[in-house]
């Protein structure tokens, strides 16, 4: 991959995490508001546009970086299975991204009510507290890929330790 190429490709990686940890973000702030309020047009405004973020900006952004994360891994000398920070990160980017879709059931299950109803204390409250605790524990996790792009823990993988191997002996020849 040529050196602009590789730019390219990892601005837009970077812009894709950050964007859906940016997103998730909202997301909690609307699912805190949405708990919390005693306003029931912005409890009902909470839920609904909870649904159009989570289907419209957070899916795409997960799976857009989970894509522009692999091909980061595979087209620079940081690979996929060298090192066990990004395999690290990759494991997050497939749960994070598969616990999201299972998440945005009860999202649309509250917004389907918030858009049928005004939402009282007590209604579904266990899905709205819910959507705060998932949401709460994905802004955590999403920190924790940032934090491994950042500091990039020591630690190479048996195949890692093979093909640094390889490298200084072809090095040597």
């Amino acid at each position: 991959m040529s050196r602009r190429l590789r730019k390219l490709s990892l601005t837009a990686h970077v812009t894709t995490s950050v964007g859906w940890l940016g997103s998730v973000a909202g997301f909690l702030a609307l699912a805190i508001t949405g708990l919390t309020s005693s306003s029931d047009q912005a409890v009902r405004g909470s839920y609904i546009a909870m649904e159009l973020i989570g289907w419209y900006v957070i899916v795409p952004l997960s799976i857009a970086s989970f894509l522009t994360g692999l091909l980061q891994s595979l087209s620079t000398t940081w690979g996929l299975f060298r090192h066990y920070w990004v395999l690290a990160k990759l494991l997050i980017s497939v749960v994070a991204t598969g616990l999201l879709l299972l998440h945005m059931t009860p999202t649309s299950q509250v917004a389907a009510v918030a858009l049928e109803r005004a939402l009282t204390g007590g209604d579904l409250g266990a899905l709205r507290v819910q959507l705060v605790a998932d949401a709460t524990a994905a802004v955590a996790v999403l920190l924790i890929a940032v934090s491994l792009s950042i500091f990039k823990p020591r630690g190479l993988t048996p195949q890692g330790t093979k093909w640094q191997a390889n490298r200084t002996d072809l090095q040597r020849s």
